[in-house]
């Protein structure tokens, strides 16, 4: 520390000395110094303002890369620093101001315990001798001045300056140190405040206090970055700056509390003139971080809300009636998810007369509606989900959630005999779509195909793990929307209607190629739909509304942009679905037994350690087989590809229907296949008394 003292102190002596000389007020020179160090700081303080206003623009980019990587964060540190390099934005710069402090403040501590050094200016020899006497005249060692030495000097020379004419140029130097006035306002600035005496010292922490309370209330206002935070972070910082102001004023020379309350005043007009240079206004837009800003309240209220209920519904579910009475219990993750239970929950009340245990984390799920009195449903939110899951003894748990025991969603610690069998809400290849060991904790998995069941088995030879109970089911999706379809009857479009139907994930249509897709097909006689994920209305906001205003003027009977997600007759009626790596394009082929057309953009891989077992997954496979794919370079002469696959629609029918059939497990009737292997388990448990079947007409049975 004295190393910094000593760098630090030498210059700024220097300043500190030709602003003394130029005002002849030690306090007058405090607040002069005070300014001219903030002068000096100023190029700094607009690079911190420029880098800060990167900060706030990039705000909602990265809030849409966390919910891109939602389940990789070395993926999202990857593409922050990517984001970070390309806005030219550095997480050091608003630390810069800060560490430019320290050596200032030492510096100038410096300069107030050493004012014959850096004030008058004396030799190196009469310093020694001034303190070497003083210390005699106060029966101390030179050691136990310590550094307030020169400070006792001036007060020693003031009492008795007779006591040092008898070293060589005392008399002199004695001189210039009774004429060096540190007062100001009648406040001797070279001693320390003491917080048990209310005299004129006490005021310079009370100043630094008050100070450090109006920079913080004016920073709150207009400073790029601290605007951002919520009133609790800008408060929390307020309190902080004012105890710490406060403190650190008490335990230093009342100079020292001078320059820090001067710094917090002039700090006000370094905001305004950084804003005035650099208008956060004209480089970020506020339209768009008040929406995300009124979205996220909207969730906060909506929690709240549903606070409520959920702890009504977390107790419901423990009740008397429930402890030792659950046989079957599904986990949702939200409304959408019932879509891949229903057949199954159909076939489970049709043939059985079991109670539903049906959990959800959706206050808003359309179970709720569902009517039936042999389903019970429960919201419980996030932080109610833990403790359920620990504490639950449910026989059979049916859930879609992948990463079982890895995350917030672990095993009963109550029950170790629970049955937790995982139902996938998809028809490819879960080794491509999960992480590395997603279903290690399951017990029973019910595949769609026969190409899931060896990868499965082929994970847990390569993992060790566990095996698993493994039932050929098929996909109760599939069921639906093939029999929801054949209900429509014949679709015959005027005009052909392409819908195009990306994914969500980084390098997905809608950023990558979605004009020039639509270049190559626009008035070319076809009815163009553009149909964004779900989450990618949801988490990219700022993109979405883009895309809306560069198409505005295209807008029409042939060229729509659909983001009402609550119908599929857009999938059902299309003629082709374009997309590229959504599992879309497999939904709408194999239902309607049309093409699908891929665009090659980057490939979706959740798991990065796929290729470790030998086989191609489906979702590679399938492509050729369902359609055709391109590049994305390609995109630009779509129009003949797209001619190519409508006019062989017939032939690809037929390639579709017999891939079909090879694929899924079960077609119609995975429901039943489902219920049959639950029924079993159950009666095994328990034996057929009260699980016995109900016998249902017409009940159909799979292979």
């Amino acid at each position: 520390m004295d190393i910094i003292s000593t760098a630090a102190g030498t210059p700024l002596g220097w300043l500190m000395y030709g602003c003394y000389r130029l005002l002849g007020s030690y306090g007058g020179a405090v607040i002069l110094f005070t300014l001219l160090t903030k002068a000096v700081m100023f190029p700094i303080s607009l690079l911190v303002q420029k880098n800060s206003i990167k900060m706030v623009k990039m705000k909602p980019q990265l809030d849409m890369l966390r919910y891109q990587y939602v389940d990789d964060s070395d993926a999202f540190l990857d593409a922050q620093t990517a984001l970070y390099k390309r806005e030219g934005y550095s997480p050091m710069a608003g630390v810069v101001p800060l560490l430019l402090q320290i050596p200032i403040i030492f510096g100038l501590l410096d300069v107030v315990y050493k004012p014959l050094k850096h004030l008058l200016h004396l030799s190196p020899q009469l310093q020694l001798a001034f303190t070497e006497r003083t210390a005699e005249l106060m029966g101390v060692t030179l050691n136990e001045l310590g550094s307030t030495a020169q400070l006792a000097v001036v007060e020693r020379v003031r009492a008795i300056p007779d006591s040092f004419a008898a070293i060589p140029g005392g008399a002199e130097a004695a001189a210039r140190i009774q004429a060096l006035n540190m007062n100001f306002l009648g406040i001797n600035l070279a001693a320390v405040p003491d917080a048990r005496v209310l005299d004129g010292l006490f005021l310079i922490p009370v100043l630094a206090g008050l100070s450090a309370l109006l920079m913080c209330w004016v920073q709150n206002r207009v400073n790029v970055l601290q605007i951002e935070q919520n009133k609790l972070s800008q408060w929390g910082m307020t309190l902080f700056m004012i105890a710490f102001s406060t403190f650190f004023a008490f335990i230093v020379p009342a100079g020292v509390g001078l320059y820090w309350t001067f710094g917090n005043l002039f700090s006000i007009g370094v905001m305004f003139l950084c804003n005035a240079v650099y208008s956060p206004k004209a480089y970020i837009d506020y339209g768009l971080l008040d929406e995300m800003k009124r979205t996220a309240a909207q969730d906060r209220a909506r929690r709240r809300e549903n606070a409520v209920r959920a702890k009504a519904d977390y107790k419901r579910f423990f009740s008397p009636e429930n402890r030792g009475n659950m046989r079957i219990m599904f986990y949702s993750e939200g409304s959408g998810f019932y879509k891949y239970f229903r057949a199954l929950i159909e076939a489970l009340l049709r043939d059985t007369q079991l109670t539903i245990h049906y959990v959800t984390s959706d206050p808003g799920d359309a179970i709720f509606q569902n009517g039936s009195p042999r389903i019970r449903p429960y919201y419980v939110d996030e932080t109610r989900l833990i403790s359920l899951m620990m504490k639950l003894e449910a026989d059979i748990v049916v859930m879609t959630t992948p990463d079982l025991e890895k995350y917030h969603i672990k095993r009963s610690r109550v029950r170790e005999d629970v049955e937790y069998i995982f139902i996938d809400h998809g028809c490819s290849s879960d080794n491509l779509a999960y992480r590395t060991g997603a279903l290690d904790a399951y017990d029973t998995l019910l595949v769609v195909s026969r190409e899931q069941a060896v990868e499965a088995r082929a994970i847990e030879k390569l993992r060790h793990g566990k095996k698993k109970r493994i039932i050929e089911c098929g996909y109760g999706l599939i069921d639906d929307m093939t029999a929801a379809y054949q209900a429509m009857g014949p679709v015959e479009n005027e005009k052909k209607t392409i819908l195009i139907a990306p994914s969500w994930q980084y390098d997905n249509i809608m950023d990558s190629c979605l004009d020039d897709m639509v270049d190559a097909l626009y008035g070319k006689g076809f009815r163009i739909v553009v149909r964004p994920h779900p989450q990618y209305v949801r988490r990219f906001p700022a993109r979405m509304r883009d895309i809306l205003r560069r198409y505005e003027d295209r807008m029409g009977e042939d060229f729509v942009i659909e983001t009402d997600f609550s119908s599929n007759v857009t999938v059902y009626t299309a003629d082709l679905v374009i997309t590229d790596w959504s599992g879309i394009a497999f939904e709408f082929s194999f239902t309607t037994g049309r093409p699908s057309l891929f665009v090659n953009t980057q490939m979706k891989v959740v798991n990065e350690d796929w290729q470790k077992i030998p086989l191609v997954p489906f979702d590679i496979t399938a492509r050729s087989k369902v359609g055709r794919q391109v590049e994305k370079s390609q995109v630009k002469e779509l129009a003949p590809v797209v001619e190519e696959l409508l006019a062989c629609r017939e032939d690809y029918r037929e390639r579709i229907d017999a891939l079909k059939r090879q694929h899924f497990y079960n077609l119609g009737h995975s429901g039943e296949a489902g219920a049959r292997y639950i029924i079993h388990r159950l009666c095994r448990r328990y034996g057929p008394e009260g699980l016995e079947p109900v016998p249902a007409a017409g009940a159909r049975r799979g292979r």
